[in-house]
C-alpha cells in the first residue's frame, strides 16, 4: 500500500514511524502553540493525505505526552476520511491542572494508524434480532 501525501507547509515534516515495525506513523507540529492548563489547540502538521479508498487514517495520542504533560487527544481517535484532502490538523488537550505545555515546529505531537474498513449497506428494520446479552449496557456485567 502506498499513502501519497504533499506538504503544505515548509516547515512540515514527513510522516515516519519511530522504530522498524511500528504501527503507528509520527506526526509532526509545523506550527507552534502554548496550550494553559485545561485548554485545548489546534495544531497544524502542514501535511495532507491522500488516504486509499477502504482505509481510514486514525489520529492517535502519543502516549509519552500524555505520561510526561497529561496532553490527550480532544477527539481522540480524530478521523481522517479515504476523500478528506486538507491539512491534517492535531485537537491537543492539556489535561495538567498547573502547568502549560509548549508546542515547538517539529515535536512529535500524535502518531497517525491506518485502518481497513468497510462501509455496510444499512438495512432499518421493524425490530432487531434477540441476543442473550440485549440492551445490557454501561455497567451490566458488575464492577
Amino acid at each position: 500500500m502506498i499513502l501519497p501525501y504533499t506538504r503544505l507547509h515548509d516547515d512540515a515534516r514527513s510522516p515516519a514511524p519511530a522504530h522498524e515495525g511500528d504501527a503507528g506513523y509520527d506526526l509532526h507540529a509545523a506550527e507552534t502553540a502554548t496550550i494553559a492548563p485545561g485548554e485545548r489547540a489546534s495544531v497544524g502538521t502542514g501535511l495532507a493525505l491522500a488516504v486509499p479508498e477502504g482505509f481510514a487514517g486514525l489520529v492517535l495520542a502519543r502516549s509519552g505526552l500524555a505520561l510526561r504533560h497529561g496532553i490527550a487527544l480532544a477527539n481522540a481517535p480524530g478521523l481522517i476520511d479515504p476523500g478528506y484532502r486538507g491539512e491534517v490538523r492535531v485537537l491537543l488537550l492539556n489535561t495538567d491542572r498547573r502547568e502549560p505545555f509548549d508546542v515547538a515546529v517539529g515535536d512529535r505531537i500524535a502518531q497517525l494508524v491506518l485502518v481497513a474498513f468497510s462501509a455496510p449497506e444499512l438495512w432499518e428494520l421493524p425490530s432487531l434480532e434477540e441476543t442473550r446479552r440485549g440492551a445490557g449496557g454501561f455497567g451490566s456485567t458488575g464492577r
